[in-house]
């Protein structure tokens, strides 16, 4: 049963123009600083007890991380957290307000990726700075206030997809061990792959299915990619020895029934918490921090993390 927009919602689609597909191929450059300019700052953010930049060492250069401390003692759980964007535009800080929220409910150290963007860098740059990161914590690269013992990795859209990547990198490699997944409006699928959520919300809802086509424009360079398992996790025979995971969806967004696929695919062999956030948009949860269910959306996540570590 549909549930109608939020109020919340149907306010800022009215003041908000659509993330439509540009009509004329804009350069890198352009597309971000449109972006950027669109954003809602935030007017305040959550104190943490420190954050501090790093320069992690990737394959192809240095991956830029924001790692973000609650004021605990002893050393504290890694939670790798990976904007969205379509892998084209976005950075960490767009998401201060969740990565702050994030870290002190859950008393978990955030770690933001500033993972290289596509056109520049296509696929699978993205996924290789993140896998370079959990490496990073895993060795002790943030030092002796995060456990590199304990780590979840989450994002956003496409920050959604590279943290499921990461797992099966791992799980792959027999890299680090990844505790848990946190998985928000998540790209697991393409656009002609037949979801009805694609045809339903196509335009109107923020993101459209013609923006995402032309995300994946930029993030793909041969047509065999989109049969990479590393690229598009629903492409994957098989999902066993993967994290468990908390996986969030939006109601009014195309990439809803692809995330919820996943969702049931990944609970056949592991735990997996699902909810889906009725009267929801795209970019709920890390983008448009002063709509109501952001800020429950990150007590979710948060409580999760909580959970996952007080038990290992």
């Amino acid at each position: 049963m549909t549930v109608a927009l939020d109020p919340a919602v149907r306010e800022l689609l009215a003041r908000s123009a659509p993330m439509e597909a540009p009509s004329a191929p804009p350069t890198a450059a352009e597309l971000r600083a449109s972006f950027a300019a669109s954003w809602p700052r935030p007017t305040a953010v959550e104190p943490v007890a420190s954050v501090r930049e790093h320069q992690v060492p990737g394959r192809d250069g240095a991956v830029r991380v924001k790692v973000y401390l609650p004021d605990a003692a002893g050393p504290v759980p890694a939670f790798v957290w990976i904007h969205g964007g379509g892998w084209t535009i976005g950075s960490i800080d767009e998401n201060e307000v969740a990565s702050r929220a994030v870290c002190v409910a859950a008393g978990v150290a955030v770690v933001a990726v500033d993972y290289r963007l596509a056109p520049e860098h296509p696929f699978p740059a993205a996924p290789a700075d993140c896998y370079a990161v959990v490496e990073w914590l895993a060795s002790g690269g943030a030092g002796p206030s995060v456990d590199g013992t304990r780590i979840a990795v989450g994002g956003e859209s496409a920050g959604g997809n590279l943290s499921t990547v990461v797992s099966m990198m791992s799980r792959d490699r027999g890299g680090p061990p990844i505790s848990a997944q946190v998985l928000v409006c998540p790209v697991y699928g393409h656009p002609d792959d037949g979801f009805a959520s694609y045809r339903d919300f196509a335009e109107g809802f923020g993101m459209t299915a013609g923006a995402m086509r032309f995300f994946f424009d930029q993030y793909v360079t041969e047509p065999a990619q989109l049969d990479d398992p590393y690229l598009l996790p629903l492409r994957a025979n098989d999902l066993t020895g993967l994290p468990p995971a908390l996986v969030m969806t939006a109601e009014y967004d195309v990439l809803r029934d692809e995330g919820e696929e996943f969702a049931r695919r990944l609970g056949e062999v592991v735990p997996v918490e699902f909810t889906r956030y009725d009267g929801q948009i795209h970019g709920f949860y890390g983008l448009y921090t002063d709509l109501p269910a952001s800020p429950r959306s990150h007590a979710q996540a948060a409580a999760y993390l909580r959970g996952v570590f007080s038990r290992g």
